[in-house]
């Protein structure tokens, strides 16, 4: 009947036991626990994420979809290594691995090189999984040895070329696509789909992905975790400096609306604070509902959230 949960009371059990080893872990490992606001004057930036404007009391205020521009202002402001677990809000994400309104991981600490944030990623999905520890595989190398194709030097022709080869179907649009949009399809529809019994933390991204991620000549400090093909967390040794943020705020934009999206706003009291100064830290935000479905063995998000948007 409508009124009960889509997950069963084994999942969700297993999802209190498992929140309960996360606040732990990080408790252990000197991190403070934070509460950032859901609703805020700002947004994140991102060509392939839609937040949700909503009015309250006659005021415009953006739905996060991830508290990473209030978090980052916490550091800016001398805290050094935090961690949330809370809501975010996504239109156009629902499905067998999305809900518009889901659950979210995300912490910062300050000084910690690129290396030891994946190490750390890799330890924290130990711990919690029980699992082996992680294989750190580069984006160029997955590429290479999943459908032999180097993401970062081979031509657009190739990558139309190894489709081909592979049997893909394509979208209609395939040919006025841009790089990245193709190795996106790409790494989704030939290599996650590989990858059913493997663990790892694939980095150095392309730097034209590399969002909010320090930049490094061919490739940014960015990483994710990924475990039996589906992607459960995106880290960066961050950015610090606000004027290339700005940059990266107006080519965004530029490709939402491109892609027929709405503009989103390109500035923020986060980029104020990176003005002041951000010191040098790396953070990752991590889906919680998604890391449940590994824990509870399952396909769908459904069985691990009590009431998913359309039983809301």
């Amino acid at each position: 009947m409508s009124f009960r949960p889509t997950a069963s009371v084994k999942n969700l059990e297993l999802r209190s036991k498992k929140l309960a080893q996360l606040r732990s872990h990080f408790a252990e490992a000197g991190f403070v626990e934070v509460e950032t606001p859901l609703l805020s004057h700002d947004t994140v930036v991102d060509r392939h994420l839609h937040p949700v404007l909503v009015s309250i009391d006659g005021e415009d205020l953006w739905l996060q979809t991830s508290p990473e521009f209030a978090m980052k202002r916490l550091i800016a402001s001398g805290m050094d290594a935090i961690y949330q677990i809370t809501r975010a809000v996504r239109s156009g994400e629902n499905g067998k691995l999305h809900n518009t309104e889901f659950t979210i991981l995300e912490w910062y600490k300050v000084g910690q090189s690129y290396e030891a944030a994946r190490e750390f990623l890799s330890s924290l999905a130990e711990a919690i999984l029980g699992i082996s520890p992680p294989e750190q595989v580069t984006y160029q190398d997955l590429f290479k040895q999943s459908i032999d194709l180097d993401p970062i030097n081979d031509s657009e022709s190739l990558f139309t070329r190894r489709a081909s080869e592979l049997g893909l179907h394509v979208p209609d649009a395939w040919e006025t696509l841009d790089r990245d949009s193709k190795l996106d399809f790409l790494l989704a529809d030939a290599i996650q789909p590989q990858q059913q019994s493997r663990a790892m933390v694939v980095y150095d991204y392309p730097a034209s992905q590399a969002a909010l991620a320090a930049s490094n000549g061919e490739t940014a400090e960015r990483f994710e975790l990924f475990i039996n093909g589906l992607e459960l967390a995106n880290g960066y040794h961050e950015l610090l400096d606000a004027q290339e943020l700005r940059d990266r705020n107006r080519d965004t934009n530029k490709q939402r609306l491109a892609d027929g999206n709405d503009r989103l706003p390109e500035e923020s009291r986060l980029l104020d604070a990176m003005d002041s100064g951000l010191p040098d830290c790396s953070g990752v935000a991590l889906g919680i509902d998604r890391l449940m479905m590994i824990a509870a063995g399952t396909e769908s998000i459904h069985d691990v959230i009590a009431f998913p948007v359309d039983r809301a």
